[in-house]
C-alpha cells in the first residue's frame, strides 16, 4: 500500500520542511520565487491563478519549470471544453501530467466521454470558498485532490481513486498557533509555527496509512 503524492505551495521554508516528511513543492505561476533553487523540473506541481487566469504566463511558466503536474483552467461550462483541451495539450508538452477540473453539471456521467484520458480528473474539495458539485461516482480514474482541508481530503478519498493532492490550509492555521491533530484543527499545546507545521505534516501523513492510492497512468503524450 502507498499514499498518494502529496504537494504544498506555500513559502520556501514550508517547502523545504515539508521535503523531509515526503512532501513534493508546489508553486503558482504568479509566484515562481518560492521554488527558486528547489529542486522542481520533474517532481513539484504547478499551480494557477484561478480568478485571474493568464493561460500564456502558465505556459511560460511550464515550459520554464518543467514540473511533475500542472492544472488547467476550471471547466466551468461545457462549451469552454474545446478551449481549454487545447490548452491542456498545449501544457502538456512541458508537464508530465496535466490535471482537468470539471465544475459544469452537464458533465456528469461523461468523463469517459469527452475527458482524455491522458488527463488527470481534479476534484476541487468544497470549501467556503467554492469546489466541485459533481458526485464522486463520476471520478473513476487515478484523480487528483486540489486544495481543501486535509480531514476533507481524506474522507473524499474513500469515495474516489486518489492518487495525488496538495493541500496548504495546515499552512494559514499554524500562523494562528493551530494544528491538524489527525481529525480536527485544533490550538497546539505547545504552539510556535514550526511545531504546528511538522506536528501537521506528521499527522496528516498519518491518516493516509493504509490507503491504496492510485498510481497515476504514464500517459499517452509525455511531456518533451
Amino acid at each position: 500500500m502507498s499514499a498518494p503524492l502529496k504537494f504544498v505551495a506555500h513559502s520556501r521554508h514550508v517547502i523545504t520542511l515539508a521535503a523531509e516528511f515526503g512532501w513534493r513543492p508546489g508553486a503558482r505561476y504568479t509566484n515562481l520565487r518560492d521554488v527558486r533553487n528547489v529542486d522542481f523540473a520533474g517532481v513539484g506541481f504547478l499551480d494557477i491563478h484561478w480568478k485571474r487566469y493568464d493561460f500564456m504566463r502558465h505556459l511560460a511558466a511550464a515550459e520554464r519549470l518543467r514540473p511533475f503536474m500542472t492544472v488547467a483552467r476550471d471547466i466551468e461550462s461545457v462549451q469552454q471544453l474545446d478551449a481549454i483541451l487545447r490548452e491542456a495539450e498545449a501544457l502538456q508538452r512541458f508537464a508530465r501530467h496535466v490535471v482537468l477540473v470539471p465544475k459544469d453539471p452537464a458533465l456528469h456521467r461523461r468523463f469517459h466521454a469527452l475527458l482524455p484520458p491522458h488527463f488527470v480528473p481534479g476534484f476541487s474539495v468544497p470549501t467556503r470558498y467554492g469546489g466541485t458539485a459533481l458526485p464522486p461516482e463520476n471520478y473513476t480514474r487515478p484523480v487528483h485532490l486540489l486544495g481543501g482541508r486535509p480531514d476533507v481530503q481524506r474522507r473524499y478519498a474513500d469515495l474516489m481513486p486518489v492518487a495525488s493532492l496538495d493541500c496548504n490550509r495546515f499552512t494559514l492555521d499554524a500562523r494562528f498557533g493551530d494544528y491538524f491533530d489527525g481529525e480536527i484543527f485544533r490550538p497546539h499545546p505547545q504552539g510556535g509555527y514550526d511545531t504546528c507545521l511538522r506536528d501537521s505534516l506528521a499527522n496528516i501523513n498519518h491518516s493516509w496509512r493504509g490507503y491504496r492510492a492510485t498510481a497515476l497512468a504514464s500517459g499517452e503524450k509525455a511531456h518533451e
